[in-house]
């Protein structure tokens, strides 16, 4: 078996956490169809792989375990935060718009339209 690498361990944490809080957004906020499972779980595996770094780095400086956690460890908090944070809060974001009625656009000019009898 051959060793990884310092990066591969990296790599390696950052794609578990990707997809560990991916998962767990997944099966936090229930998608309404298997395509919207797929995207979403997709889009925080990417977000994850993307702002992990710099979330884990944040992460661990504002709980003040930067002398305390290796960089592996770091990463896969920091991925696992941002995929989770990605849909959670776009799921959430969506709920609370498709609760409110769309209204007109603010300084839309009003659009009459006759009256189309015999359709």
């Amino acid at each position: 078996m051959t060793d990884l690498t310092q990066a591969g361990w990296i790599w390696l944490a950052k794609g578990a956490g990707a997809v560990a809080g991916s998962a767990i957004s997944v099966a936090y906020i229930l998608p309404q169809h298997r395509r919207d499972a797929a995207v979403r779980f997709a889009v925080g595996v990417v977000c994850g792989m993307v702002f992990g770094g710099a979330t884990g780095l944040k992460l661990a400086e504002q709980l003040g375990l930067t002398g305390e956690l290796g960089a592996a460890e770091t990463m896969l908090m920091g991925s696992a935060v941002a995929s989770l944070c990605a849909w959670s809060v776009i799921g959430l974001a969506l709920r609370y718009f498709q609760a409110r009625p769309a209204g007109p656009a603010p300084g839309a000019a009003k659009a009459d339209f006759p009256e189309q009898k015999g359709r």
